[in-house]
Formats: C-alpha cells, structure tokens, sequence
C-alpha cells in the first residue's frame, strides 16, 4: 500500500512556543474541533479497511460507556451538519468523499467511518481519575486498544519517559476543570521511519530507531472536551504524516 501523506502539516507544535512546552494545552474553538484536512479521502478510506478488516483490534467498547458514546455519536453529527462537505440525512451521512456510511450500528464504529479522528471516552473511576473506557482507534501510533483499556491515565501512559508523576498531576487536574463549553487541545510531532498510519506496538515491544533526519514526521493534534450530559471526556486524535523534506523548521527533535 503506498503511502497516505498530508502536503503539510496543519500545526507544526515546534513553531509556537504555546504548544512547543509540554504539555502545550491551549483553548479550542469548539467550531473547530474535528479537521478535514487534504489527505480526508485516502485517510477514510484506510480507516474504512481497518474497521473492515479488523474491528475487535481498533475498536473497544465497556458497557458502562455506551451512553456517552451515544451522546459523543450525536454531537458529532451536529458539527457535520455544519460542515458543507457532508450530507447528513436521517438514515445515512454522506462524506465529502461521495461514501455513504449508516447511521446506525455501534456508535465509535459509525464515528469511525465519519471522521479522520480516533476517538477515545475516559470516564470517571470512582478514585479521583479518568480511565479508557471505549475507543476507535485507527491509527495508533506505537500503542494498542488491547493494553490501555480500563486504564489510568498515568498507567496509558507508563512507556512515555516525560510522562511522570507531575505532568500527570498536571494532566489531571485538566480533565477535572474541563468544561462543556470550553475543550482543549495540544499536538506532537515525532520522527518516523514508516509512514504507516496504523502502527500498533505493546508496551513490551521497543520501538525501532529512527534515523536522524527522519524520512517522514507523524504529528497529532489532541483535543480534550467534556460531554455535558454523560460528563464522560472525549480525547480525539487526529493524525497527519509529511515528508520531512517537505517540512521547513523540523527541529531534529521528538516530541511527545
């Protein structure tokens, strides 16, 4: 399969020093929550083959998150509304690629088909918390659904060197104060030797070296909101891949 690469990168995280530090949060435009970049067509039509072709590897669901992805599944479908790449009708949404998808059926599925994000419902854990309590995930980049589910924050995130106990403090003291009406968001941007969109990897597994100057930088762009009915927070991810020689100011750095 060739490669699916963007032409530039939406948010080069290096170029601002609002997003350069970690963690890098900043207020959202909850308009412009869900991107449609220039890669929509080839990236939907990836995500169309992975949901296919391996449902139970990037989609996870627990029983207690099935209202709020249901209330996540609706207010989806109100931002496409006023999108005027998508017919939304009644039965069927029609994406700005000419596909046709089904409203119905397991809500982060449908979702899956609908928008270039990966979508991941944390709810409460009774302790203070935030765990993974259902997910659609495409395009992981170096972890899996089948670890992370039901987990912790601090525990999703054990591989990651920079994620220690203050930054986790810090994290959740964001989920705790999210409002509604008020989302986040953030990005990274690391070095990849494999333009791959879907790269899974357990914790156990390391990953490979990569060159420096890397062939290829990964970035996400991370949105944190609050679904006001459930409370449940959204974490949505989404993914754009570039050459680096492609990519002025590329600082020869990773970043989480």
């Amino acid at each position: 399969m060739s490669a699916i690469l963007n032409a530039r990168l939406d948010v080069a995280p290096w170029s601002d020093p609002r997003s350069a530090r970690l963690p890098g949060i900043q207020p959202l435009d909850p308009a412009a929550w869900l991107l449609r970049d220039d890669a929509f067509a080839p990236q939907m039509a990836e995500r169309d083959r992975l949901l296919a072709a391996i449902p139970g590897r990037v989609h996870a669901m627990e029983p207690r998150a099935e209202a709020a992805a249901e209330e996540l599944r609706a207010l989806v479908l109100e931002h496409l509304r006023a999108d005027p790449g998508y017919d939304v009708g009644p039965a069927r949404v029609t994406r700005p690629d000419g596909v046709r998808v089904a409203r119905d059926g397991a809500p982060l599925m449908v979702l899956g088909r609908l928008v270039q994000e990966d979508l991941c419902v944390m709810l409460p854990d009774g302790g203070g918390g935030h765990v993974l309590a259902a997910a659609v995930l495409c395009f992981p980049a170096s972890w899996t659904l089948e670890e992370k589910m039901g987990r912790a924050l601090i525990r999703i995130h054990a591989p990651v060197a920079v994620y220690d106990a203050d930054l986790a403090r810090r994290v959740q003291r964001l989920f705790d104060v999210l409002h509604p009406e008020r989302p986040l968001w953030r990005a990274n941007a690391l070095g990849y030797a494999d333009p791959a969109l879907h790269q899974p990897r357990r914790e156990a597994d390391p990953r490979p070296p990569v060159p420096e100057p890397p062939p290829y930088i990964r970035a996400e762009r991370q949105c944190l909101l609050r679904l006001p009915e459930s409370g449940a927070v959204v974490f949505s991810i989404h993914t754009q891949v570039v050459r680096r020689a492609d990519t002025p100011g590329w600082p020869g750095l990773l970043r989480h």
